[in-house]
C-alpha cells in the first residue's frame, strides 16, 4: 500500500507502520524519502519501495555527488534493517520536461549506490499510463510518441539489469472518462463474460489486465522483445469527492476484487502465471490533496478506521 503524507491530520510515522504490521499489509511504497518513516521501518519486515522527489531529479541527472549524498542520507543508514525493494527515481514524470532527467539520475544512483557497497536494491522508475499512445487491444500496446524517446532508453537499461519498470495503473480513471462504455463491472474486476474484451484468441474479463498486459507489449516492442518486469506502483479507485462512480461500495469492491485477483498468481493473459506485485493507493484519505476524488483514495481515515474493510488476509 502507498504511504502518502499529503495530510495535515495523519498519525505518527510508528503508528502507521504498526498499522501496516496489523493490517498484514507486507509492502510499503514512500513517495519521498522520509527518515522518520524509515526509521520507524527498522526491523519491521515489510518491503520498501522509496521514491525522490521529482523536483530532486536535475541534481540527481547532473550531480553524482548529488546522488552519492541522497544515499548515504536515505540508503545506507538503514539498509541493513529495512528491507529495500527498490528505488524509484521520479514518479510519473515522462513524457515531459523533466523526462530527460529520469534515465541520468538512475544511472547516478545505482553508481552512488555501487561505491556504497549496496547492493541488490534496483534502481527504476514510476509511469504513468499516460506514456502508452496506444492502449487497445492490450496486444498494440505501445509508448507514445512523446513518451518513447525517453522510454526506450529506460527499459532497455532496466533490461540490462535485470530491474523492473514501476506502472501506476487506473482503471478507475479510464472508467470515469468513457462510463457509458466502459462497464463497471470489467473496471472493477468483477465483471461476468459478458464484459470480457477478446484479443488475438485471449480473453481479458478485466481492465487491470488488460493495462497492465498493454504496458508489456509497448515494452517488448521498445527493447525489441526483451522482458521487462512490471510492478503495478499505483493502482486504487476513489471513495468518494463527487467522481463517476466514486462510492465506497464501488472503491471496497476494487480493492478487494484487485487482492484477490493478484494474490491467486494467476498473472495476465500475456504473462500467465507470473503474479503481478501490485500497490494500493492510499493508505490514508490526506486532506491536503487537490479537492475531489483525489482526497478520497485511502482505505483508511487519518484516525486510522476503515473507510471500508479490506481483506489483506487474502494476500498472505
Amino acid at each position: 500500500v502507498n504511504y502518502g503524507m499529503l495530510g495535515n491530520n495523519l498519525p505518527s510515522p510508528a503508528q502507521v507502520i504498526s498499522m501496516y504490521k496489523a493490517k498484514n499489509i507486507n509492502y510499503v511504497r514512500l513517495f519521498h524519502p522520509d527518515t522518520a518513516v524509515l526509521a520507524a521501518l527498522r526491523n519491521s519486515g515489510i518491503g520498501v519501495v522509496l521514491g525522490t522527489y521529482n523536483e530532486d531529479l536535475a541534481r540527481l541527472a547532473s550531480d553524482p555527488s548529488f546522488a552519492a549524498s541522497w544515499v548515504s542520507s536515505y540508503v545506507q543508514p538503514f539498509a541493513g534493517a529495512v528491507s529495500f525493494r527498490y528505488i524509484n527515481a521520479g514518479n510519473e514524470v515522462i513524457p515531459g520536461d523533466p523526462a530527460a532527467n529520469v534515465l541520468p539520475a538512475m544511472r547516478n544512483l545505482d553508481a552512488a549506490l555501487k561505491a556504497a557497497g549496496i547492493s541488490g536494491i534496483p534502481v527504476t522508475t514510476a509511469v504513468a499510463t499516460s506514456v502508452l499512445g496506444v492502449s487497445y487491444p492490450p496486444s498494440q500496446g505501445a509508448f507514445s510518441e512523446a513518451a518513447s524517446p525517453y522510454m526506450a532508453p529506460i527499459v532497455a537499461y532496466l533490461a540490462s539489469r535485470g530491474a523492473p519498470l514501476l506502472v501506476n495503473v487506473y482503471p478507475y480513471f479510464a472508467y470515469a472518462a468513457d462510463a457509458e462504455r466502459v462497464q463497471l463491472g470489467y473496471a472493477l474486476l468483477s465483471a461476468s463474460q459478458s464484459a470480457s474484451v477478446t484479443d488475438g484468441g485471449v480473453t481479458y474479463t478485466n481492465m487491470f489486465d488488460a493495462i497492465v498486459d498493454a504496458a508489456h507489449a509497448a515494452v517488448e516492442k521498445a527493447t525489441g522483445g526483451q522482458a521487462v518486469e512490471l510492478v503495478v506502483s499505483e493502482t486504487g479507485w476513489p471513495s468518494g469527492g463527487g467522481g463517476v462512480g466514486a462510492t465506497v461500495e464501488n472503491a471496497a469492491a476494487y480493492n478487494n476484487n484487485l487482492i484477490r485477483h493478484v494474490s491467486g498468481g494467476a498473472g495476465t493473459p500475456r504473462r500467465p502465471g507470473k503474479p503481478v506485485e501490485t500497490y494500493l493507493f492510499a493508505m490514508f484519505n490526506e486532506n491536503q490533496k487537490p479537492e475531489g476524488v483525489e482526497q478520497h483514495f485511502g482505505l483508511f481515515q487519518p484516525d486510522m478506521t476503515e473507510v471500508y474493510h479490506v481483506d489483506f488476509a487474502a494476500s498472505s
